[in-house]
């Protein structure tokens, strides 16, 4: 029997979720939750074989959980699900090492032989996705330029971000300009959405 966990903020989702994976003979859901900080708390109750989770959950970032997952109770492995389909964030499940990546918009059958074929050991990426994240070009953004941008996307002014990266506010501040530069964007707001969706941060 593959055990499986279902994060999902949307009521209605989570219990439909919930009801067409327990309808097959050989998977059991042990946990359904609605955040994304009682993930890691309710796998380490239930000890769940597959982790089903949407991206965009409130308290916690699904990819965010689906790492420090990973870190807790590395059998547990892990098929994202998500409305939109960004390059950026199969980057970053890529990097959170997550085994299936997937849009709501699959059919039934295909989430439910997913979860079979990550339980299996198995990889399971969204083809169409996987195309467009072929087409993204490497980051033009250095490493400092990435991290000030990223501190700033995470609400941090100018100020905070030099104080935790251990640079001047001028700094800091160069930095982060010459990242709206090399992006091409109007303002920061801007340069951090280019960034987030071709997963540079």
């Amino acid at each position: 029997m593959i055990r499986v966990l279902v994060a999902e903020d949307v009521r209605l989702l989570r219990e439909a979720l919930v009801d067409l994976i327990g309808y097959e003979d050989d998977i059991e859901v042990v946990a359904s939750v609605e955040t994304g900080d009682a993930i890691v708390p309710a796998a380490v109750r239930v000890r769940p074989d597959v982790a089903v989770i949407d991206i965009e959950l409130p308290e916690r970032d699904g990819l965010d959980a689906a790492a420090e997952l990973r870190d807790v109770l590395p059998d547990c492995r892990t098929l994202i699900l998500t409305g939109v389909g960004r390059p950026g964030n199969l980057r970053r499940s890529a990097r959170a090492k997550v085994a299936g990546f997937m849009l709501k918009d699959s059919r039934p059958q295909e989430l439910v032989a997913a979860i079979r074929t990550i339980a299996a050991g198995g990889q399971v990426i969204d083809p169409q996705l996987a195309f467009a994240a072929l087409d993204v070009a490497d980051s033009p953004l250095t490493e400092r330029e990435a991290d000030v941008l990223r501190l700033t996307s995470e609400g941090l002014n100018p100020r905070e971000t030099a104080a935790r990266l251990h640079l001047t506010y001028g700094t800091a501040r160069n930095y982060l300009a010459t990242a709206v530069t090399k992006l091409g964007a109007r303002n920061r707001v801007d340069a951090i959405r280019i960034a987030t969706q071709a997963g540079w941060i």
